[in-house]
């Protein structure tokens, strides 16, 4: 970057707080400058020394400061940073973010600014997955404030899920790619009201979307498949749905929540997925992430097969259906085809070749040699018959999103 960027970093209440100071450091470190405020909750966590003497700013706590507001501070501190962002953000400020509360200096700061919004949610596992919860999150996105999904883990608390605040190097990541990425067009809008069509420019299309894993049955308890974990299809479905498209999810076996305005459907082999997607046609768009299993057993048997002291017992395999090239062959094929390719050597080469063989229009491929399968990060090139186009490594729902606006780009309003 030619020139200094400057965050405005809004620090909420709760355990993951102390991350706060990390990130301000690796700020620092890029050669942006950051200047905190930090809520009276937040202030049991990190105290305003900590992060001034990291940030080299002076760190503010409230809005009545006589000496700022003669000069109406709040406002010159909402209007000079180029990006705000909210880290942790607890579910009560994302609450008073969607409903427009402004009772405290980081709140009044969120409804003042016209710079674009960062949200790196931290709380308990329920309290994320709480229809409340669920819908500030939708209807934040839905006002261009960009939401980023939690990590998965322990907690503070005890117990295990999504809700954990992402690690500060991820943070980090995401600013970089939001500095680097024009405000959408909604944002740069000075009309209360948006069209439907800059808004949600997929607004009347319908896309289908496929997600993780498919296991294909041995036998009662056993079964073929994959590291897939889903995060990256069903970031898609959510970044569809946000951009105004009807959703059909076919998901395999996942432990994920159905992303809000997102009809999904649940699976378990190829066989059925194939039935469900078929189902769902006519579309505008599919998009195929599962991981679909290229084998299944040839005979699934009816109950578990036992040890043999002599051999192992072989297994034959039948080769599975291949969604994607008849989906390219279909009377009803979709308008814009797009298939997955995770791939481990040659990535570039083998995604070409899958692109011709498969019949589809593009082809994003991804490396999953290391943590892509279950991570919260994803680098993937797009390949076309007019060439490959790579992208950086980023989060999962940043990859989406700029993928569902490449999607708009040729299908939508």
């Amino acid at each position: 970057m030619n020139e200094t960027k400057h965050i405005l970093l809004i620090i909420g209440g709760g355990i993951a707080a102390y991350k706060s100071c990390e990130l301000v450091r690796l700020i620092r470190k890029e050669g942006m400058t950051v200047r905190c405020v930090i809520t009276k909750s937040g202030q049991e966590f990190v105290t305003p020394m900590t992060l001034a003497a990291l940030s080299e700013n002076p760190v503010f706590t409230e809005l009545f400061d006589l000496k700022d507001e003669s000069e109406m501070g709040h406002i010159q501190l909402s209007r000079e940073a180029d990006l705000v962002v909210v880290c942790p953000a607890t579910a009560d400020l994302m609450a008073k973010m969607n409903a427009g509360i402004a009772d405290d200096l980081a709140t009044t700061l969120l409804l003042a600014t016209d710079k674009r919004v960062l949200t790196v949610p931290a709380m308990n596992v329920r309290m994320w997955h709480h229809p409340a919860t669920r819908r500030n999150v939708q209807q934040l996105r839905s006002d261009a404030v960009h939401v980023m999904e939690p990590d998965e883990g322990e907690m503070a608390c005890g117990e295990y899920g999504a809700g954990r605040l992402p690690e500060p190097a991820a943070i980090l990541t995401e600013i970089q790619n939001m500095l680097g990425q024009p405000a959408p067009a909604m944002m740069l809008s000075a009309q209360p009201d948006f069209a439907e069509a800059e808004h949600r420019p997929l607004y009347g299309k319908k896309i289908i979307v496929t997600a993780g894993p498919t296991h294909e049955a041995i036998d009662p308890v056993r079964y073929i498949a994959n590291r897939s974990s889903g995060r990256q299809g069903f970031a898609i479905a959510q970044a569809a749905a946000e951009m105004g498209a009807e959703v059909i999810l076919v998901a395999g076996p996942v432990h994920l929540v159905t992303p809000p305005g997102v009809i999904r459907w649940d699976v378990e082999s190829a066989r059925e997925m194939q039935i469900e997607v078929e189902k769902a046609l006519p579309a505008d768009a599919a998009i195929m992430v599962a991981a679909v299993a290229d084998y299944r057993a040839a005979d699934t048997a009816e109950q578990k097969i036992k040890k043999k002291d002599d051999a192992p017992t072989p297994l034959a395999l039948a080769e599975n259906p291949d969604i994607l090239a008849s989906l390219a062959r279909h009377e009803k094929r979709p308008g814009l085809l797009i298939g997955f390719a995770a791939e481990t050597e040659n990535l570039k080469d083998h995604a070409a070749a899958k692109l011709a063989k498969k019949g589809c229009d593009w082809i994003v491929a991804n490396d999953v040699s290391g943590d892509v399968m279950g991570g919260s990060e994803n680098s993937v090139h797009i390949v076309t018959k007019d060439g490959i186009e790579s992208w950086p490594k980023a989060h999962k729902e940043v990859v989406a999103r700029k993928l569902m606006e490449k999607v708009a780009d040729v299908i939508g309003n």
